[in-house]
C-alpha cells in the first residue's frame, strides 16, 4: 500500500490548520496500522533467509561415507565425488585402514575446499594433524552408560568418564559432541544431563551434542519436546527416513512416514545449526547414497515449503 502525502497549499489558497492536523493525524494512523505489517513481513523473510542458510544444499554435512562406500574410495576420489555434488562439509568417519590416509584426506579436503567439519571418537594420530594443519572439526564421541547409582550418580559418572576427552578438545580448541547411539546414553534428558555437569564443574562450554535420527526412533512421538530440551547444546542433527520401530533402521530421506513432520518441526523450532545427511549403506555406492538423500530432502523441503532452500538443490 503507498500514500501520498496531501498538498496543505494550491496557489494562493491555504487550507486551515484545523483541516491540516486533521490530515497529518490521519496519515499518522495510517503509517501506525502499517508498521506492523511490515515489521511481520521482515520477520517472514529473515526466517525464511535462516531456513534456506540451514538446509542449503552447500551448508549439509556428509556422514558415515568413508567405511560405508561399497565403492571404496581414495581421499581423493571421496573429495571429488563430494565437490561434484554440491556438499561443502564432511564428518570423517573411519576405521584402523584408514589411519595411514588421515593426512592425505585433510590435504584432499583442503584442495577441493571442503570443510573438514567432524572426525568420529578419537585416535592419537590426529592430533598433531590438527596442530599442523590448523583444522577444527568437532568430536563426535559416544559415552558409557552406568549400570548402577542413581540418575544423578550416573550423569556424573558418565561425565567424569569424559574429561580425558573433555581436557584434549578443550587444549586444541575443538567442540566435543557426545553422540546418541540408543541406550541410557542415547537419551536427550541424559545427554543434556551431562553437558550441563561438564558446564557446571568443569567449565566445558565446548561440550555438546550431536543428534542422529537413525538411533531416535523410539522420540518419533515425542520429537519436539526432545529437540526443544536439546536445542541449546545441538553441534548437528543428522537425518534419515523414519518408519516405526526403525523398520528399517536407515532409510532415504523422503521414503518414510514421519521425517517430512520431523524436518518441518526442526524448521519451526529456529534451530539453525549444521544438518547432516548420512550413506550408512555398506552395500550402497556412496554416491547413490547422497543422492537419493539429496533428492528426497530436495521433496521434502517443497513439501513443507521452504522453496527458497529447496532450489539449492536443483542441478
Amino acid at each position: 500500500m503507498f500514500f501520498q502525502a496531501p498538498r496543505i497549499c494550491t496557489g494562493y489558497r491555504c487550507w486551515s490548520h484545523g483541516t491540516c492536523l486533521l490530515l497529518l493525524l490521519s496519515l499518522s494512523l495510517q503509517l501506525q496500522a502499517l508498521c506492523p505489517l511490515l515489521a511481520d513481513e521482515s520477520a517472514k523473510t529473515s526466517q525464511a533467509k535462516a531456513r534456506a542458510t540451514n538446509f542449503d544444499r552447500s551448508r549439509l554435512v556428509a556422514w558415515c561415507i568413508v567405511p560405508f562406500d561399497a565403492a571404496k574410495r581414495n581421499p581423493a576420489q571421496r573429495a571429488n565425488m563430494v565437490t561434484e555434488m554440491g556438499i561443502r562439509r564432511v564428518a570423517y568417519d573411519w576405521r584402523a585402514e584408514h589411519v595411514d590416509s588421515f593426512e592425505d584426506e585433510i590435504l584432499q579436503y583442503k584442495q577441493h575446499g571442503i570443510e573438514y567439519f567432524a572426525f568420529w571418537s578419537w585416535h592419537p594420530a590426529m592430533e598433531p594433524l590438527i596442530r599442523k594443519h590448523n583444522i577444527h572439526p568437532q568430536i563426535w564421541m559416544m559415552f558409557g552408560a552406568p549400570e548402577q547409582g542413581t540418575h544423578e550418580e550416573k550423569v556424573r559418572a558418565a561425565a567424569q568418564s569424559l574429561l580425558p576427552h573433555v581436557e584434549k578438545c578443550k587444549e586444541l580448541n575443538l567442540s566435543l559432541g557426545l553422540y546418541n547411539h540408543g541406550g541410557w546414553s542415547g537419551e536427550p534428558e541424559n545427554m543434556v544431563a551431562v553437558c550441563q555437569y561438564l558446564k557446571e564443574h568443569y567449565d566445558a562450554e565446548h561440550v555438546g551434542i550431536v543428534y542422529n535420527l537413525h538411533h531416535g526412533h523410539e522420540h518419533i512421538e515425542d520429537f519436539t519436546s526432545q529437540l526443544e530440551l536439546m536445542k541449546p547444546f545441538l553441534l548437528c542433527l543428522n537425518l534419515n527416513g523414519m518408519n516405526e520401530k526403525a523398520n528399517p533402521k536407515i532409510l532415504p530421506i523422503g521414503d518414510g512416514r514421519h521425517e517430512t513432520e520431523m524436518i518441518r518441526t526442526i524448521q519451526l523450532s529456529g534451530y539453525q545449526g549444521p544438518i547432516g545427511i548420512l550413506d550408512h549403506r555398506p552395500e550402497m555406492d556412496t554416491r547413490e547414497a547422497l543422492k537419493l538423500n539429496l533428492d528426497g530432502l530436495k521433496a521434502t523441503l517443497k513439501t513443507i515449503g521452504d522453496k527458497t532452500a529447496a532450489a539449492t538443490y536443483e542441478e
